[in-house]
C-alpha cells in the first residue's frame, strides 16, 4: 500500500450536464497533416460504441470521447464554476445520474478533455441507452491535494485515491515502480504543451509521423491506457525537462488535425528520478475499475462500486 494523505482529502460534489456533440455548421471540414479534408464526428454527447479499453486509433472520428461527456451550460460557464468541475473531478471518481430516465445509475470518471472543457464518464451500455443530452450527472470529486507521504517530490493530480491503490504501484529502492503500457518521449507531445497547469484537461500525442508511431508502438494504444512520458515536467504546466517523467491516462481517441492525437490526462509527475515505468500490457484503468471493455457487474447486476 502506498502511504498517502487520502483520509484528509476533501470530497466535493460537482455537477454537469451531458453535452451536445459539436461541429461547426459553417465550416465542418478538418484538414489533416497531408492536406486531406475530412468531415467526422468529434467531441461531446453520448458515444455508444467507443469505450475505455478500445483502440485509440480505430474510430472514424476526431478527438472521440468514450461514453458520456459532461460540461456546464453556457449560462453557467463562469470561470469558477467550470473550473471546479474540470479541476476537482478526478479519474476514478464515482459519478451518479441525478435526472432523467437513468436517474441513480452510477459510473466512473475516465478523463478530462481540455479546450472543450469536458469531463468524460463511463457508464454501462444499458445506462447509455437511457441517457439523453442534458441529463445531469453529479461527481463525488476527490483527489486534488492527494500526496505520497514518502515521496514529497512526486506531484499527484486528477487521480482518485482508491484508483491509485489499484494500479499495482510498488516501491523499490526508494523509487516508485508504475505499470504502464507505453513509454514515450516528451518531444512528440503536441496540443496542450505549454499550458499553465495540468490539473484539468489533457495534452495530445502527435501521431502524424508514421515512423514515430511505429517506433514507439503507439498503434497499440487503447483508451484508458496508463502511459509514461519521459522528460515531461507537468508540475507547473506542461514542459520538457531532462530526467523529469510524467504518468498519464489516454482519455480520448486520435485526431486528424496536425499537432493532435490521443489525449493524455496527467496523474503523476516529478522532475527527479523517482518514478520508474514498468511495461505491462494490462495497465489500463478499465481493468483496474472493471469498466468499459472490462465491465464486471456486481452480484446484483449493478455496476461495481467501491
Amino acid at each position: 500500500m502506498l502511504r498517502t494523505n487520502a483520509p484528509n482529502c476533501v470530497i466535493k460534489s460537482v455537477l454537469g450536464g451531458i453535452s451536445h456533440p459539436r461541429i461547426s455548421l459553417k465550416n465542418p471540414y478538418l484538414v489533416d497533416s497531408d492536406g486531406d479534408i475530412h468531415v467526422l464526428p468529434g467531441v461531446g454527447g453520448i458515444t455508444y460504441n467507443a469505450a475505455i479499453g478500445d483502440s485509440a486509433f480505430n474510430f472514424a472520428g476526431d478527438h472521440v470521447e468514450p461514453g458520456v461527456s459532461i460540461t456546464l451550460d453556457e449560462k453557467d460557464r463562469d470561470g469558477a464554476s467550470l473550473g471546479a468541475l474540470c479541476v476537482l473531478s478526478c479519474i476514478g471518481n464515482e459519478a451518479r445520474v441525478v435526472s432523467g430516465e437513468a436517474i441513480h445509475a452510477r459510473g466512473f470518471v475516465t478523463g478530462k478533455h481540455g479546450g472543450v472543457e469536458h469531463v468524460i464518464i463511463d457508464f454501462a451500455p444499458s445506462v447509455l441507452d437511457k441517457l439523453v443530452i442534458g441529463d445531469r450527472v453529479q461527481i463525488r470529486a476527490c483527489g486534488q491535494g492527494l500526496e505520497l507521504k514518502d515521496f514529497p517530490d512526486v506531484q499527484l493530480m486528477s487521480i482518485d485515491p482508491d484508483l491509485l491503490q489499484r494500479m499495482g504501484i510498488v516501491i523499490q529502492n526508494s523509487q516508485i515502480i508504475v505499470p504502464v503500457t507505453h513509454v514515450i518521449p516528451a518531444s512528440i507531445m503536441g496540443s496542450g504543451t505549454g499550458s499553465r497547469h495540468s490539473f484539468s484537461g489533457d495534452y495530445d500525442i502527435q501521431v502524424s509521423d508514421r515512423d514515430l508511431v511505429q517506433k514507439h508502438g503507439l498503434q497499440s494504444l487503447r483508451l484508458g491506457d496508463v502511459i509514461a512520458i519521459r522528460d515531461a515536467d507537468c508540475r507547473f504546466g506542461r514542459s520538457i525537462r531532462t530526467d523529469a517523467i510524467s504518468i498519464g491516462v489516454i482519455v480520448h481517441a486520435s485526431c486528424v488535425v496536425s499537432g493532435h492525437g490521443p489525449g493524455v490526462t496527467v496523474i503523476m509527475t516529478t522532475a527527479k528520478r523517482q518514478i520508474v515505468p514498468k511495461l505491462e500490457q494490462e495497465a489500463n484503468i478499465a481493468s483496474y475499475l472493471g469498466i468499459g471493455r472490462f465491465h464486471r457487474p456486481s452480484s446484483d447486476g449493478r455496476r461495481r462500486r467501491r
